[in-house]
């Protein structure tokens, strides 16, 4: 019998050759490329699926996926955060080989993705996400690469006062079923094939809603519920794609992108931790029909695999070379063994890569910097088919045979296999691109696993802010300040909150203190600025301004700003030099046209703000403001009567 990527090859290559062959029987004659739907459910624990185990919940549209395909039992995610986790699905990559190590992060040009290789194949790609995290307008750029349709969301100006206030489906999320149906509804307007659909399904993360009767059969245990209404978007998804005539002759792939901590650990949600809580997912994937010689074959594969492989796996069954710098490899070789079919005749370069390992060499290397972004020390981790081995401040390994829970670390004890997993994981690190300044000093910052109480805190203080209710938001604030007084990013949320309620004073000190900790930020330096002139502190706000602009000099809010403290310091040179350099910037900046003028006028260089002034009052007629800088300016002049015309303008609009 012919090896399954022989099969694919000649499936791919000669339109009309069958998929597989049983004894005097030749299948039907298949188009040349099968359709790929890739699927991920966002924050999906392996062990929370029906056909994984669990008896607490129903997914019939996943259990009936695994009964047409192959199921791995032991498949694990290189990081447990969303963005980061679905740039590796969609490159092969590492994140540190990719670079996507956090929210807003590009994905570089050199990186190429599933969408950019398939459509050089003659592929349409399209992709539906669930979640603005993945949006490539905002915290995802260079994630549409390759797609003829990403499915972003609408772009807000930023100038909607009530757009905080505003619910989070459609603002920041969208349901399953939303997603599915702006899938079904693009594939209706594109039927020719072939095609490569990403569907992205958010719905158990965090805040876990899941929507009736989701929500009334799952209501104390409402993630299983969110999982469940997933299962179901899923179901209307393959009932499509079976309508569709497409769905038999598909490969059809779904993977959770990570898990999430459950409190396993003290972790609440997912990004923080390296934990099997976390990387464990489910991965099913559905061959074309009759890959085995049997109508839809179900199979479940033990050995360890990664979601570095499903990009090679992908392009090995539709016969697209496999780029050599992938840090996955094609899971073929695995079904192969499960159909007792032969590993290695008739291989073609073109559908493997160089070095191919075998199932015992899947190791699993992650990775977060996630910890990073409130100053503590990033994670790494190897995980074997037998081992862990955390790097951390304080490093851990475990039997994850003896103790799969990861709950009694061996690594003060003197074992072969710290040893061994110690220099496989040298051999790794040594494979990667070398680390950035905040990745070196990691020893030198906490453990993540002695803040986890405030990660929580801080985690359920951003709902609580998103779903407007600050009093909440501040109390989780204040103990996570009081469990952690260096907080800066505590102390930062506090700062801002105080910042919106009007309480000025009180947002610079907690400001003022995130600053001392983060001497490098300029956006805590602004907001310390911020409050400081709202309090009356000039002199004050006068120096966090300047620090923040040194630090990044392209702010034109924090140079405006200081503008208008230089007037209130009555010290206009200053002043009109930052209006002039924010004015380079943006010529038809109004706050700066007006700021310069004004700070002309403190100059009595009457002569040189009246131009501009003049025209800007007629092109905004409306603006009082401007209108009361022009009847300064005349005034000046000695020009009585346009003064006294230009003031009366103003009285007439600020009365309205």
């Amino acid at each position: 019998m012919k090896t399954i990527v022989q099969i694919i090859a000649g499936f791919t290559l000669l339109a009309g050759i069958a998929w597989g062959q049983m004894a005097n029987q030749t299948l039907a004659a298949r188009s040349a490329s099968p359709d790929v739907y890739l699927i991920s459910i966002d924050t999906l624990r392996a062990d929370h699926v029906g056909c994984y185990g669990y008896k607490l919940i129903d997914t019939p549209a996943l259990d009936a996926l695994a009964a047409d395909g192959v199921r791995f039992t032991q498949a694990f995610t290189h990081s447990p955060i969303t963005n980061t986790s679905h740039t590796t699905i969609l490159t092969g990559l590492l994140p540190s080989a990719h670079g996507v190590t956090d929210f807003g992060v590009p994905l570089l040009p050199q990186h190429v993705t599933a969408a950019e290789l398939l459509k050089q194949h003659g592929y349409q790609t399209a992709a539906f996400i669930g979640a603005v995290i993945l949006d490539s307008n905002t915290l995802a750029p260079g994630l549409d690469r390759g797609f003829d349709f990403y499915d972003n969301f609408p772009k807000s100006d930023g100038k909607d006062p009530q757009e905080k206030n505003k619910e989070r489906w459609g603002r920041v999320e969208r349901r399953g079923m939303e997603v599915v149906d702006h899938a079904e509804s693009w594939f209706d307007k594109h039927r020719t094939g072939p095609h490569f659909i990403w569907v992205h399904l958010f719905d158990p993360h965090d805040p876990y809603e899941p929507p009736p009767p989701f929500s009334e059969k799952y209501k104390d245990r409402l993630y299983d519920g969110e999982i469940a209404y997933a299962d179901s978007a899923l179901a209307h998804w393959i009932t499509f794609l079976k309508n569709a005539g497409v769905y038999d002759n598909a490969i059809v792939i779904v993977t959770g992108d990570h898990g999430e901590g459950l409190g396993e650990h003290g972790e609440e949600t997912h990004g923080l931790f390296l934990y099997d809580s976390t990387l464990h997912i489910p991965l099913i994937l559905k061959m074309p029909l009759n890959v085995s010689g049997t109508s839809h074959p179900s199979s479940v594969i033990d050995a360890q695999v990664r979601t570095t492989d499903i990009l090679p796996t992908i392009l090995a069954a539709v016969g697209v070379s496999i780029p050599p710098q992938l840090n996955g490899e094609s899971l073929l070789p695995l079904i192969e063994q499960v159909y007792n079919l032969p590993t290695d005749a008739g291989r073609t370069s073109s559908t493997r890569n160089s070095g191919a390992q075998t199932p015992a060499d899947r190791s699993l290397f992650a990775e977060t910097d996630y910890p990073l972004r409130w100053g503590w020390a990033p994670l790494r981790a190897l995980r074997t088919a037998q081992d862990k081995l955390i790097a951390a401040p304080r490093p851990e390994l475990y039997d994850l045979h003896a103790d799969p829970k990861e709950l009694k670390n061996l690594y003060a004890v003197d074992l072969p296999e710290k040893r061994s997993i110690r220099a496989e994981m040298e051999k790794w690190e040594a494979k990667l691109p070398p680390q950035s300044d905040a990745s070196k000093a990691a020893e030198t910052l906490p453990d993540p696993k002695d803040k986890i109480d405030v990660q929580n805190l801080l985690h359920r203080a951003m709902l609580a802010s998103d779903d407007n209710r600050l009093s909440d938001a501040q109390q989780f604030l204040e103990k996570a300040v009081q469990i952690d007084p260096s907080s800066p990013t505590a102390l930062r949320q506090l700062g801002e909150l105080e910042l919106g309620a009007g309480n000025f004073s009180k947002a610079a000190i907690h400001l003022k203190r995130a600053c001392q900790l983060r001497p490098d930020d300029s956006a805590v330096s602004f907001e310390l600025g911020e409050a400081m002139e709202k309090s009356g502190d000039l002199p004050g706000a006068r120096d966090a301004l300047e620090s923040s602009l040194k630090l990044a000099p392209s702010q034109m809010p924090a140079r405006l700003l200081l503008g208008r403290v230089y007037l209130q310091l009555k010290d206009a040179k200053n002043a009109a030099d930052q209006f002039e350099a924010a004015l380079l910037v943006d010529s038809n900046n109004n706050d700066g046209r007006l700021g310069l003028a004004e700070a002309q006028i403190q100059q009595s260089d009457f002569a040189a703000a009246l131009p501009d002034l003049e025209s800007f009052s007629k092109s905004n007629p409306h603006d009082a403001k401007a209108l009361r800088l022009l009847a300064r300016a005349y005034r000046g002049l000695g020009k009585e009567p346009e003064a006294k015309r230009a003031e009366e303008r103003a009285s007439m609009l600020e009365k309205k």
